[in-house]
């Protein structure tokens, strides 16, 4: 039998590890800052038939209950460059790196590919997950590899940019692969020579008005951070997930359909489908600024749910419930949570 390793606390409160602010406690936690703390503590939790669940910033997630299990929280940090020539570099970060400030190292260094990515809460290893996308960009146009742990075994595997099966805020960690392996450092594919994106409207239009023709990685950094910030609110001020749901896609039958009821509806194209801002779903529904209680919905940001202060995960629950409900019932659209929902 595995004996308790030192990092692991019991009945640890897990409310300044999530950045909803929910109150909830962990039958034991763990922090771990290392690959072999990581194998200690997976081996603890599998002799002792553990349910586990592994944090990064703590910034895509709510906890509706306790949690029976152990939750571990990836720390193992560390930047290395992998391979270079005059064009491109591969950059190695561990999955415990935050992944903003690994945007500011990178736009510091002049490497482009993820300064549209600015300001996204959460760690590096979470990043992959959910495929993180904002203004006109999307991990997996900048992703090589990264190095995962198998739960079951402590095998070490090496997950190619295909074998991710990376989607709209979706891979094969979400899906047939959810929970079985845990992420420890990411090779991202960097420009020397940045290209720019700025196909996204509000980031195009937000580069005008400040007079910026030819932005840098930085002015668009800068001006990322300057849209998301008017936007979303502080995390450390106002506890919140970010966005809570999904834009959905729809097929083009159901939006031309709704287009008829709703012509200012405004879209996006998705392949052969059309992507719906969330956003302005919820907003046709009458949400935005409604507060129940600590639980409601920020007044300048229908996509995010938020805690005034003591809202419990159930109270944050029942209204993205409500939410989803009323705009299924409005424009007949299915919201589905971009946070994962645990207890």
């Amino acid at each position: 039998m595995n004996t308790k390793p030192e990092v692991i606390r019991e009945g640890f409160n897990i409310a300044a590890y999530n950045t909803m602010g929910i109150s909830a406690t962990s039958r034991f936690f763990a922090e771990v800052d290392t690959l072999e703390e990581l194998k200690e503590v997976l081996a603890f939790a599998r002799d002792q038939h553990l349910p586990m669940y592994f944090l990064g910033g703590g910034s895509n997630v709510l906890f509706v209950d306790d949690y029976d299990g152990l939750l571990i929280r990836m720390n193992i940090k560390g930047k290395e460059i992998q391979n270079e020539n005059d064009d491109h570099l591969l950059l190695k970060a561990g999955a415990g790196e935050n992944w903003h400030e690994l945007v500011m190292y990178c736009v510091e260094k002049g490497w482009g590919g993820i300064e549209n990515l600015s300001l996204i809460p959460g760690s590096t290893g979470a990043a992959p997950i959910q495929n993180i996308g904002a203004y006109g960009v999307e991990l997996d146009q900048v992703f090589v590899s990264l190095e995962a742990i198998e739960v079951s075994t402590g095998e070490r595997r090496t997950f190619s940019k295909e074998e991710c099966r990376f989607g709209y805020r979706d891979s094969i960690f979400k899906n047939e692969l959810k929970g079985e392996y845990v992420i420890c450092s990411v090779v991202l594919r960097l420009q020397k020579h940045p290209e720019i994106t700025t196909s996204y409207k509000a980031l195009t239009n937000a580069l005008a008005e400040k007079g910026i023709s030819k932005p840098t990685i930085r002015d668009i950094s800068n001006t990322v951070i300057e849209i998301r910030e008017s936007k979303l609110p502080d995390p450390s001020k106002i506890g919140n997930t970010g966005s809570f749901f999904k834009n959905p896609v729809i097929s083009k039958d159901q939006f031309h359909t709704l287009q008829k009821e709703y012509p200012e509806i405004p879209h996006y194209p998705a392949g052969d489908e059309i992507k719906i801002p969330a956003a302005w779903l919820i907003d046709q529904c009458g949400w935005k600024g409604k507060r129940f209680g600590d639980a409601g919905v920020h007044k300048m940001q229908a996509l995010v749910i938020v805690n005034y202060g003591n809202a419990t995960g159930p109270e944050i629950w029942d209204l993205a419930n409500k939410i989803q409900h009323s705009v299924q019932q409005k424009f007949g659209i299915a919201l589905t949570p971009e946070v994962n929902i645990i207890g």
